[in-house]
């Protein structure tokens, strides 16, 4: 049967979509609802799992099923609900408030075992929802209700915090791109295997231009280099820049400079099984890398677990539970 078109308007919710004006969370949400129309998949088959935050209002506002749940835990109910129904889209929604702290551990196992589902991570280095207190990707001096004379704690890196937990695709994309953030989304939900997306998201109240740096129109150019798998990392608002290896470390040359030539930048390979470089881009900060850093096939935890069930029904005694719950020693009370 095939499935029916969708357009956007065909997965947002009837519900009051209630983020501050001007928020980001905004352009992820539409991001979102004009990509699955393109994934070719059953409405009734995407499920929106979400923790506590600003961004787990989603499930809400999305025409799906999906789970409003528990801090930090929602990895850890969408591995479920993937386990048991493979078949489903399954996505997760959280912050860094929610993944990086109390749902550190769920963070990174589920990207260890590399269930196929999708992370959408919302980083506006800030606790928002509960008004403004420094978060794990908060960085140092930030002043916060929390810290008030200057945050003192070393920020996690989300890219970094994936790699380490073998991630097998990780992105990153500014939250004021809905064009790019939409394919990105398409391309994430494509990838078999855990996907993180971590969007760079401005919080207008508490940790407002957080970005800016990166982020505005006057800048972006220069300080975003855009990663495109076999294609040179060149950049700047010349495409006159690029990365080369200087030993151990990423280096921004201008080419036509010092004897510098196109040939002479590195080339993208997001699908390199070593992630060793894809470590490197993710933490390079000028210009800050984004796109898909990393993307590599492996073997899912559902593919495992799969393989591991046809070969135990192959020798089991037991065909239904039935004749599990009468195994062994048994007795009737009369």
């Amino acid at each position: 049967m095939e499935n029916p078109k969708y357009t956007f308007k065909d997965m947002a919710s009837d519900q009051e979509v209630r983020w501050c004006p001007g928020c980001d969370d905004y352009v992820i949400l539409r991001s979102v609802q004009k990509a699955l129309p393109e994934l070719g998949i059953s409405r009734e088959n995407f499920v929106f799992i979400s923790g506590i935050g600003c961004s787990s209002r989603f499930p809400y506002y999305m025409n799906t099923y999906g789970m409003h749940s528990i801090h930090g835990r929602a990895p850890a109910i969408a591995t479920g609900v993937k386990l048991a129904n493979p078949d489903l889209s399954v996505w997760v929604i959280t912050g860094d408030g929610d993944s990086m702290a109390i749902g550190g551990n769920h963070f990174i196992h589920v990207v260890r075992r590399n269930v196929d589902l999708n992370i959408i991570l919302f980083n506006n280095e800030i606790y928002g929802l509960t008004k403004g207190q420094f978060s794990p990707t908060s960085s140092v001096g930030l002043r916060t209700k929390s810290s008030p004379y200057g945050n003192t704690q070393p920020p996690f890196h989300p890219g970094s915090l994936a790699m380490g937990a073998q991630a097998r695709f990780f992105a990153r994309v500014p939250g004021n791109v809905p064009k790019e953030m939409t394919a990105l989304f398409v391309e994430a939900e494509k990838f078999h295997g855990t996907s993180v997306i971590e969007v760079l998201q401005n919080c207008v109240i508490f940790n407002d231009a957080v970005f800016e740096g990166v982020t505005h129109k006057d800048v972006r150019a220069d300080a975003q280099l855009w990663v495109e798998h076999g294609k040179p990392m060149i950049f700047g608002k010349d495409k006159n820049k690029g990365l080369v290896l200087n030993g151990l470390k990423l280096e921004t040359v201008t080419i036509g400079e010092n004897g510098i030539t196109e040939d002479d930048i590195l080339v993208h390979d997001a699908e390199e099984v070593d992630n060793t470089l894809h470590l490197m881009l993710s933490k390079l900060q000028t210009p800050t890398v984004m796109g898909v850093i990393r993307s590599v096939k492996d073997v899912t935890l559902g593919d495992r677990v799969a393989a591991q069930m046809a070969e135990v029904k192959k020798t089991t005694k037991f065909k239904s539970v039935n004749d599990l719950l009468l195994s062994g020693e048994t007795w009737e009370v009369e």
